[in-house]
């Protein structure tokens, strides 16, 4: 069994975590699957390459290598719905995005496995989420977490129409300083960030990881940045990414986690010197 994440430590204030990109299944779980699910269609795709410039900027990065059909890790473990009133996916989800079953008739997962799943996988990803965002309080007095997701741009079961590229929650500015978030919109009226549309606290407020993880009067920021596919990758299978859009996308992201940066008072030569 491959291990649950994969981690990079950095050297700054600054913490990416990726919960949705893990595409592996295990051959047990997959073997009460549709073949749906090994199209994978709601993985947040590519993002380790997109934010290609986090270790220059001294990031730690925290990414999953299991699917989110295997466990949701923006889930609490209790499965409480994000969004009251609004059809979402939980903790272990039974279909896809649209609405397609992804389990064979009676091999949904029971209570044992489903216990079996939070220890293995949702465990070890937030037991690392934890200790590294300690860590780097420890030694800068500060830490900004950055949850990274990216997702279909027309989806009619969350949302009508088609969302904006760029979706920012801050749990209604509750799990970020009000400094953080001003500061990122100012870099959105950079020449940078002319081509996209953005929102703040829109249809994605925050998962879990950002509202529970986000103390801002612990010194704990976070902040969740949901962007549409469409701005970087094609939509549709094989789902390839597409460096012609990406590259045009990157220096934003580059200049947006620059703005956590500054905003935390990191000076730019330490920002050069990431620790494998």
């Amino acid at each position: 069994m491959s291990k649950a994440y994969h981690f990079h430590q950095g050297s700054s204030p600054l913490l990416i975590s990726m919960p949705h990109v893990g595409t592996e299944i295990p051959a047990d779980i997959a073997a009460g699957m549709h073949a749906v699910a090994d199209v994978k269609a709601d993985t947040d795709w590519h993002l380790p390459l997109l934010y290609n410039m986090a270790q220059q900027l001294g990031a730690s990065v925290l990414s999953a290598n299991y699917s989110r059909y295997v466990i949701d890790l923006n889930r609490s473990t209790d499965d409480t719905n994000l969004y009251p009133g609004q059809d979402t996916t939980g903790l272990f989800p039974i279909d896809t995005f649209t609405k397609q079953p992804l389990y064979l008739d009676g091999m949904q997962p029971g209570k044992e496995q489903m216990q079996q799943r939070i220890a293995q996988y949702w465990q070890p990803y937030h037991l690392q989420l934890q200790q590294e965002l300690e860590r780097i309080r420890q030694q800068h007095g500060m830490v900004i977490l950055w949850d990274a997701h990216s997702i279909a741009s027309r989806l009619p079961r969350f949302f009508e129409g088609k969302l904006p590229d760029l979706n920012f929650g801050t749990a209604e500015g509750r799990s970020c300083d009000a400094g953080l978030q001003q500061d990122l919109a100012q870099v959105l009226k950079s020449p940078e960030a002319a081509a996209y549309g953005h929102v703040f606290n829109g249809r994605f407020k925050g998962g879990h990881i950002t509202r529970h993880y986000g103390r801002p009067e612990q010194q704990v920021h976070a902040v969740q940045l949901e962007m549409s596919q469409c701005i970087y990758m094609d939509e549709t299978a094989p789902f390839a990414y597409r460096p012609d859009l990406a590259e045009r996308l990157q220096p934003l992201l580059g200049k947006l986690l620059q703005a956590c940066l500054d905003w935390a008072g990191t000076p730019r030569q330490q920002q050069q010197q990431p620790v494998g």
